[in-house]
């Protein structure tokens, strides 16, 4: 005797049984065997009548086998599959998750600007700071209970977050911002600050044990010097999805950036089997893999042939508190201690972020992606040169050629989304005044005044001041934290003083201002000797790869020539 299984969708309802089931001649349906053929039975039309009553029927529930019918023909064979049950998705809470944001080391590589700044805290896009970046995609997601982790030169981060984050608008609901500063405690161990980002989140693990952070699930770890747009629930949902102790962001990365980053390698289920800190030689190319596999085109793996951590990372509460306290007690760094080791011992998952991500981890890196924000928004038809040149007398902080020109590339990253906006310190400034200037491909903050000069492929920061005949190029002008009026000005002037901002014919290329700076007439900023490292502190300048970095505060006097 053959036997064949029935199956029910969902929706399907059953005629109510009774005891002698579903009966054709002498035979019930509840397993015993059936006369005749099933596809002339009575018994299995009355069954197909029976699936199709209203009144008397009963819901089929997934999973559940309600009848076999089974043939004495063996050619015969009727399936009606029942559909596998069906598993409630648990769905990412963001009550549940903790955001800790660290706000970096001593910033060396991104040095002068973190001379007397937090790394998180340098300026970024004309008007934001860096840590603006992972507190918006925070609020985005609608993560609220966000600490942030800092040790050196606090005071201009700490004073950002407190303007930005508590009040103005920004709603936290039953959450938080709290800022951790790096303290000592009694104890041999409590005399030492930060000792690594582990370590840092170590010093503060007793915070997750207070009544009101019980609750929490998972911890995000994020950096504070980093460029992109991301919903955190989507990782965090990815998290869950695969039951992982650890998710590592990543991303795939190019050759020449690829030693710069933690490099890992990953199976076809998503799990990492292999995590490499900033390999070099045959350990880096031991760490190249088919990028294709993450949905790269085959001529973009060619470029990317590497997957580099993005130092974004959600652990399981319990998980994190374990290998920090009791499993890896004296390693002090995620990326090169705990990471590589729990990828042995946990189910490390990786998360493949497809969108623009910048680590601004160099001043390279840093003046690139600033630049890059400039590029035009592609909107499609045909401009004429002319119109890429701007005559208004005043205009609000915008990109200005977005108002003209139509043609060009689309910037890879931007900060104008109306649906995840970034957030920064309000500063009730006035719009931007422009006398009779050309400007080209730019990015102009609020409350500045410029006097017909040109201003191409540049970021010109808050409160900047440009005088008649200056020429920036290719140049991020950070702007200043105050006004200094007419009158000052001319008083300045008179007494043969430089005032903040740029004097008059004064020519600028290649070159990042700090705030400021007092950059005097008639001075040539453009590297002619091609220089890729100078140290000229006395002089208000340090040139880096090729790029010259004016000194927040520093003055260049009249006439000079850099």
């Amino acid at each position: 005797m053959d036997s064949c299984c029935v199956g029910l969708t969902a929706n399907t309802h059953v005629a109510k049984a009774t005891k002698q089931g579903f009966k054709n001649g002498d035979n019930a349906f509840w397993g015993e065997r059936i006369r005749g053929s099933l596809n002339n039975s009575g018994g299995f039309n009355h069954l197909a009548k029976g699936l199709k009553a209203e009144k008397r029927d009963k819901k089929v529930k997934p999973g559940v086998a309600y009848a076999v019918i089974t043939s004495n023909n063996p050619k015969e064979v009727m399936t009606l599959s029942l559909p596998t049950p069906m598993f409630e998705r648990r769905r990412a809470d963001p009550k549940n998750v903790a955001a800790i944001i660290l706000g970096g080391g001593a910033g060396t590589q991104l040095f002068p600007l973190t001379k007397t700044t937090a790394t998180p805290a340098v300026p970024v896009g004309g008007c934001y700071r860096l840590i603006d970046i992972p507190m918006s995609n925070c609020i985005n997601s609608g993560i609220n209970k966000i600490f942030v982790l800092t040790q050196f030169n606090s005071a201009s981060l700490n004073r950002h977050i407190a303007r930005t984050y508590f009040g103005n608008g920004v709603n936290f609901g039953d959450g938080f911002v709290e800022v951790l500063a790096a303290t000592q405690t009694p104890g041999e161990t409590g005399k030492n600050w930060f000792q690594g980002t582990a370590d840092a989140v170590r010093q503060f693990t007793w915070v997750f044990e207070d009544a009101r952070n019980r609750n929490i699930e998972n911890i995000l770890i994020l950096s504070g010097d980093h460029l992109y747009r991301m919903d955190y629930m989507d990782f965090l949902q990815s998290h869950i999805d695969r039951n992982a102790d650890i998710t590592i962001s990543c991303a795939a990365v190019g050759q020449s950036r690829a030693p710069d980053y933690g490099l890992v390698k990953i199976d076809d289920r998503g799990r990492v089997v292999h995590f490499a800190e900033k390999p070099r030689g045959a350990d880096l190319k031991a760490m190249q893999t088919d990028t294709t596999l993450l949905g790269l085109t085959p001529q973009e793996a060619m470029k990317s042939p590497y997957i580099a951590s993005m130092g974004v990372y959600v652990f399981r509460t319990d998980v994190l508190l374990k290998l920090l306290r009791w499993r890896y007690p004296t390693s002090n760094d995620f990326g090169s201690e705990i990471i590589p080791a729990a990828v042995m011992e946990h189910n490390v998952q990786g998360y493949i972020f497809r969108d623009y991500w910048e680590d601004i981890g160099t001043l390279v890196s840093f003046y690139e992606a600033n630049l890059g924000l400039t590029d035009e928004v592609t909107y499609g038809g045909s401009c004429q040169p002319s119109k890429t040149r701007c005559h208004l007398k005043s205009l609000m902080s915008m990109p200005l050629h977005a108002h003209f020109c139509f043609s060009r590339s689309v910037p890879k990253f931007e900060f104008y989304d109306p649906k995840t906006p970034f957030y920064t310190s309000p500063r009730y400034l006035p719009p931007t005044k422009i006398d009779n200037c050309r400007i080209k491909d730019a990015i102009i903050s609020h409350g500045c005044f410029l006097r017909e000069c040109t201003v191409d492929h540049s970021i010109v920061g808050e409160r900047s001041r440009l005088d008649y005949g200056v020429e920036l190029k290719d140049s991020v002008m950070m702007g200043a934290d105050s006004y200094q009026t007419e009158s000052e000005i001319a008083s300045l002037l008179a007494e043969g003083k430089v005032p903040i901002g740029i004097g008059r014919n004064t020519k600028i290329s290649n070159c990042i201002i700090d705030k400021n700076a007092k950059i005097g007439k008639d001075v040539v900023i453009v590297n002619k000797d091609g220089v890729e490292e100078a140290d000229r502190p006395e002089g208000g300048f340090y040139i880096r790869s090729g790029i010259t970095v004016i000194l927040e505060k520093a003055t260049i006097e009249d006439g000079t020539i850099i």
